[in-house]
């Protein structure tokens, strides 16, 4: 009898496997098994839909690290953070980067600085918001006053994370509006929001809208002030999510950190200027009696007594690795170097689009490598034609209007991270420069509304 020969997977060329001619299950687990070369083949052919992460100036995350970095970092993916008496010597790693960044940002260590590593600013956020609860509340509670109606003072132009902490947490927003013109905070807006039910108010280094800094020292003294006069005690938090890794490096002198004896926490992202890949996030406190210990948990069950904080409990210790790779690798020479570099391409960049004609600037990159810039009023095309039209030529540029009260401007915003080139700029400002020719010469057609103007969305 003659068989007839039927190759196996590992022997068959990837493309000719039996796998590779029918689809694969979308959205039920496969039957049978197929092997490991065919499934990252299939894997890795779907991801090349995915848009060039390098060429993505929307993100603020980072898309490029050295390759002994990601070596490192693929030898820790499977060290679990939380286990700290399995991993000490990650632990330790992770102690040491809290006490860079707490020097980094200026932490009196007379009073005991303490931090904590997170997944992104997003559960840095939440941790740092719920000890700024839980200390009013205890505040309250041996004043004998109620603790019902708690609220928080920040911008409308926060990120989304900080409108989720408080629903999450009941705790009333009292949003301070942005206007056309002004797209930060200032003193007195916020001191006017200010009462005895306030937990904290919430300043932004480098806003998500636009990358400026909000005037974080006056609104301190601000804040301070009206505390001394109404006998509060409302303190400050600092969300540096994209400005913490930036500011002390190319912006020393800024008053804005654990130097002003008002702000008790402050968060960061590791994986935004702090250069590594997602995701790491720092929350940071000027004392350890800023932390409530009602707030830390202890665990023995992984081999010995763990204090954690944290919402998330098991997570890869690969971008403490990462983070800490960076500062080992980089110290204060090498951040500033790159995000000086950075800084002046943005700049330069920021300027010849404002030479180009139809656009305005909001912001230009100075205070950290992000700018936005708008449409000139008599456009006969949007920031959406200009964005989707930079989408064929591979650039990934956001366009958004603006918060609350402001929503009449539209903007585009441009991300400049560690990997983006003089070189790349040019590229950028030649497909740009294409875009515009493009759509000056043919507008997109608009759809009349009743009253015989056009649609500009």
């Amino acid at each position: 009898m003659i068989k007839t020969f039927v190759p196996d997977e590992d022997l068959a060329p990837t493309y000719g496997s039996r796998s590779m001619s029918e689809p694969a299950p979308k959205y039920r687990l496969p039957d049978a098994e197929i092997s490991p070369r065919t499934a990252y083949q299939l894997i890795h052919d779907e991801l090349m839909l995915d848009g060039n992460a390098r060429l993505n100036l929307a993100t603020f995350v980072t898309t490029w690290m050295e390759p002994e970095a990601e070596k490192l970092m693929a030898e820790t993916f499977d060290k679990n953070m939380i286990d700290k008496d399995e991993y000490p010597q990650t632990a330790e790693i992770e102690t040491r980067c809290v006490n860079m960044i707490a020097r980094l940002f200026n932490a009196p260590e007379d009073e005991a600085p303490i931090g904590v590593s997170a997944i992104g600013s997003s559960e840095a956020v939440m941790l740092a918001g719920m000890a700024l609860k839980w200390r009013w509340k205890a505040r309250r509670e041996t004043a004998g006053k109620s603790t019902a109606t708690p609220n928080l003072v920040l911008g409308s132009n926060v990120q989304v994370v900080w409108e989720k902490f408080c629903r999450y947490w009941e705790v009333e927003p009292r949003y301070i509006p942005m206007r056309e013109g002004r797209y930060v905070i200032t003193p007195q807006d916020v001191v006017a929001r200010i009462d005895e039910n306030t937990i904290g108010v919430v300043a932004i280094l480098g806003t998500t809208f636009t990358g400026e800094f909000e005037p974080i020292e006056a609104i301190h003294d601000a804040v301070v002030a009206h505390n001394a006069a109404h006998d509060l005690t409302v303190p400050l938090h600092i969300d540096a999510a994209s400005g913490g890794f930036v500011a002390p490096f190319i912006h020393p002198d800024l008053r804005w950190d654990f130097r002003l004896p008002n702000v008790v926490s402050i968060n960061t992202s590791g994986h935004k200027y702090g250069l590594v890949y997602p995701g790491v996030g720092w929350a940071l406190w000027r004392g350890k009696k800023y932390l409530p210990d009602s707030l830390v948990f202890h665990v023995n069950y992984l081999g010995g007594d763990m204090p954690t904080f944290t919402l998330n409990f098991s997570r890869p210790g690969n971008q403490i690795v990462g983070q800490y790779y960076n500062f080992l690798r980089l110290g204060r020479e090498g951040y500033t170097r790159i995000m000086s570099t950075l800084r002046d391409v943005a700049m330069e960049l920021s300027g010849k689009l404002a030479e180009l004609g139809p656009f305005e600037l909001l912001s230009d990159g100075s205070a950290i490598p992000v700018f936005a810039f708008r449409l000139k009023e008599a456009s006969r095309y949007s920031v959406y034609d200009v964005s989707q039209r930079l989408r064929v030529h591979g650039w990934q540029v956001p366009a958004y209007t603006m918060p609350p009260a402001a929503e009449n401007v539209a903007v585009l915003r441009v991300v400049l991270r560690e990997g983006f080139s003089r070189d790349m700029a040019d590229m950028f400002m030649r497909d740009l420069h294409t875009v515009v020719a493009e759509l000056e010469t043919n507008p997109p057609a608009r759809p009349k509304q009743a009253d015989g103007r056009f649609h500009h969305g």
